[in-house]
């Protein structure tokens, strides 16, 4: 996959790889704190070998086809990712995830990459469920569930231990179906 306009803006989604860790390093550093409130990602990445070591097992689970991250950049600087936690194939199920920097908050980034992340797998990757799991209090995460169509379906109480504290989730989805008419709308 090589670069794929998110739009008029120019933004762009493009994958993200191991060459890019000093880039990733820099984009993390610049949003750490705005990151951090519901992502332990920044916990994770402190350092260009972590980076790298973070963009790397992506790079395998890509070539595994059981993941993938793609990066999103705006005047050719990476200022957010999203991701397949997880791409069960046999199953037909992903988990989608998302990060920004603060910068790049509020310009609908994330809703346009998860759009062309989920035709991706629907369309070519034969995805029949695409999950969406949320910090109950992130509220910028969970408008993006509904701006994509998804259906909540619940609340896993206290399923998330993040910085010493258990947070409640929500569990989003949108089923290949749905998802499908939803574009024959728009």
């Amino acid at each position: 996959m090589y670069a794929i306009s998110l739009g008029e803006d120019g933004a762009e989604l493009r994958p993200l790889e191991p060459w890019r860790a000093e880039e990733f390093l820099d984009h993390i550093d610049r949003g750490r704190e705005f990151i951090g409130q519901h992502n332990g990602l920044p916990d994770v990445i402190t350092d260009v070998a972590s980076s790298r070591a973070f963009l790397q097992m992506y790079a395998e689970k890509t070539a595994a086809d059981t993941g993938r991250i793609c990066g999103i950049w705006t005047a050719g600087r990476l200022v957010g990712a999203v991701i397949f936690r997880k791409l069960d194939t046999q199953q037909g199920v992903a988990e989608a995830g998302c990060w920004l920097e603060p910068a790049a908050a509020g310009r609908g980034l994330v809703t346009r990459a998860v759009r062309v992340l989920i035709d991706w797998a629907v369309d070519v990757r034969g995805i029949h469920r695409v999950e969406w799991v949320v910090s109950t209090g992130n509220e910028p995460s969970i408008a993006v569930a509904r701006r994509l169509g998804m259906t909540k379906e619940g609340v896993l109480r206290a399923a998330y231990l993040y910085r010493g504290k258990r947070h409640d989730e929500e569990l989003w989805s949108v089923l290949a179906p749905e998802w499908r008419a939803a574009r024959q709308t728009t």
